[in-house]
């Protein structure tokens, strides 16, 4: 039970839209090593262990798309990189975009109201 929690601490929180980072461990020939795959989330699908994302990338002019298990014991980790500002759930129309029309805005951070903790207290 306390590896299962380790392992889900390495995926941060994101969202369709969001800029991610996965580091995938790729075993060949006797060998594991890390590959990073880096793009937009278009997608999450399903809930719970079953639930599962999709990332696109274009590389040389041609849009890469990955399918992956959110609780994939293949994923070391995955890194948010942007917060993108998108409206929909599901951005299957980047598809028909290129790459420089297809760009996201990024999401403005809420700035927190409260004690800063750079007063005097005296």
């Amino acid at each position: 039970m306390e590896q299962q929690k380790t392992e889900h601490a390495r995926i941060e929180k994101f969202f369709p839209g969001d800029q991610v980072r996965v580091y995938l461990k790729v075993s060949e020939s006797g060998k594991e090593h890390i590959q990073v795959f880096e793009g937009i989330v278009i997608s999450r699908k399903g809930s719970g262990t079953n639930e599962s994302f999709t990332v696109r990338k274009v590389s040389y002019g041609v849009g890469v798309e990955k399918v992956l298990p959110l609780y994939s014991p293949s994923i070391d980790k995955i890194k948010v990189l942007k917060h993108g500002k998108v409206k929909r759930a599901k951005l299957y129309y980047l598809r028909g975009k290129s790459e420089r029309e297809g760009r996201i805005d990024e999401r403005k951070r809420e700035v927190q109201v409260g004690s800063q903790g750079g007063g005097d207290s005296n």
